[in-house]
């Protein structure tokens, strides 16, 4: 829940990172250099195939792979050594068990059951070892289709607990706002990843903010039962030139082991702080989990966990509307880029349509396609909804027919506050696995995002052009939001392991693969 610290308990319970020895490899490959003609290097061995790449990248490819290779070669080694401990432990008990057959039959019963456990090590072993190999052949085939084309360019860290809601501002200078549980919200200039302006005004969980279409205004949502407006006035820092993100990296010490409270960014510190709100909206009685403005700005919705939503008047504070009708707690509202439409998502497992386009009319049209929690349903450029769900799938709507879903995407983890790139129409699913997935409207998977390995496998695939060493989250992703104005940083996502990391998604490639 957004009022509840998140961070503490996770970390304690992660075990440190096991650093992998070398081992020296004893058996022969069929594709080890041994094989090759002395002084014949590996581009020189693709000298005869019809390539169009260029020799030093088909070099730093079969480089890569060699990385691959050894990482399987590590495995099969380990592979070898349980089969040898079995082994071993399956000779041991068949002597223990010939000096009981010469000895007291009642002891008979204990050999079986030795041989019984043995039997199921022997099974837990090879059922490990299985498991692991499969998780990394899924990795590797997953992944290589997205290399290059989803690149992670900076890391927005300083927050002192999980991060639920993120977002861009509308007008210039254009910067990155951050909602977390530790009672703040933060503004971060894209480009540097440095922290600008720390809001403080709240007493509880900040869990959503939005900024006003024209205006340097920000509107908050709180664990304290309100919303607030309150004002910015920012400057941004000079540019820094661009990291070398072909350049190694020292990957030694994974950072999820970090203890709590450690940072590696550049954090909040000393920056200006707004403390006071320019409105406070207060009717609800419960936590305010997420607030929007309406196309023009000057009213907002709030979505409670009070099973209500409310409409206010942004000038006066007033309420004007409250919109009642869910089951359960709200999750999420959404307002549309053009019109007066609102969506809320609720724990009921159904989202909410209410239309404002009349004053006197307030229809509302329910949309019940899923089987547990509505996290977030979003309008996109068109006549479409997207929602997502704790049940794991996507359902992509049609606003003109809300009897079934056009497309269902279906995933392996819960989905978080999702988002949709207004030009190309691409949805962001954040999942509580720490993935982030891209897909289409139609259901098409385009891409995962890169995230850490313990084994360093993934990023071998993932970043062939860019670096073996990416990060991503760490733990569970709660939120994505596009920027398609920014060229270079036009994904950022948002979660429980205090950051927020924008991406470079290079959407004509991602396209044209499909």
């Amino acid at each position: 829940h957004p009022t509840t610290a998140c961070s503490g308990s996770a970390s304690a319970a992660r075990h440190p990172k096991q650093k992998r020895k070398a081992h020296s490899l004893s058996i022969r490959r069929t594709n080890s250099t041994e094989e090759r003609p002395p002084g014949i290097q590996r581009g020189d061995m693709l000298e005869g195939q019809d390539s169009k790449l260029p020799i030093s990248l088909r070099n730093n490819l079969l480089d890569l792979f060699g990385q691959i290779e050894r990482e399987f070669e590590n495995l099969y080694i380990e592979n070898l050594e349980l089969r040898r401990e079995i082994d071993s432990l399956n000779e041991r008990l068949s002597g223990d068990g010939q000096t009981v057959d010469g000895g007291d039959p009642s002891k008979g019963a204990l050999k079986a059951k030795a041989s019984h456990s043995t039997s199921q090590l022997s099974q837990k072993l090879k059922t490990t070892y299985k498991a692991s190999t499969s998780k990394i052949v899924s990795s590797f085939k997953a992944t290589t289709g997205s290399r290059a084309l989803c690149q992670l360019l900076k890391e927005y860290v300083g927050h002192r607990d999980g991060i639920w809601d993120l977002s861009v501002t509308r007008t210039v200078p254009v910067v990155l706002g951050t909602a977390s549980a530790d009672h703040s919200a933060l503004l971060w200039s894209i480009e540097t990843g440095k922290c600008l302006l720390r809001y403080a005004g709240h007493a509880g969980s900040v869990n959503s903010i939005k900024f006003h279409p024209t205006e340097q205004m920000a509107l908050t949502a709180s664990g304290d039962q309100t919303a607030h407006i309150w004002r910015y006035m920012v400057q941004l820092p000079a540019p820094q030139p661009p990291p070398d993100v072909t350049a190694p990296c020292d990957d030694d010490q994974d950072s999820s082991d970090r203890e709590e409270g450690e940072v590696d960014g550049e954090g909040p510190g000393e920056v200006p702080t707004v403390r006071v709100a320019t409105a406070t909206l207060k009717s609800h009685q419960g936590v305010v989990i997420a607030a929007d403005w309406l196309v023009g700005g000057r009213q907002v919705v709030t979505a409670s966990w009070d099973r209500a939503a409310n409409l206010y008047e942004v000038e006066t504070s007033e309420l004007v509307h409250t919109l009642t009708g869910h089951d359960q707690e709200l999750t999420h509202c959404c307002t549309h880029p053009t019109q007066r439409l609102v969506v809320t998502s609720s724990r009921d497992t159904t989202f909410r349509l209410w239309d404002f386009r009349d004053p006197s009319i307030h229809s509302v049209n329910v949309f019940q396609g899923h089987t547990d929690t509505v996290t977030s349903a979003v309008f996109t450029v068109g006549d479409n909804v997207v929602s997502g769900s704790d049940d794991r799938t996507v359902k992509v709507w049609d606003l003109k027919n809300m009897r079934s879903p056009i497309a269902t995407i279906r995933t392996d983890s819960a989905v978080n506050r999702i988002s949709v790139s207004a030009n190309q129409r691409i949805i962001a699913l954040p999942h509580d696995n720490r993935q982030v997935r891209l897909f289409d409207m139609s259901g098409v998977r385009l891409a995962r995002l890169p995230r850490s390995n313990r084994m360093n496998l993934t990023h071998v695939c993932v970043c062939v052009c860019v670096s073996i060493f990416v990060q991503g989250h760490r733990r569970m992703v709660c939120c994505t939001a596009w920027n398609e104005e920014n060229q270079s940083c036009n994904l950022f996502t948002c979660g429980f392991d205090r950051q927020a990391i924008g991406w470079n998604i290079n959407i004509p490639a991602l396209l044209q693969e499909k």
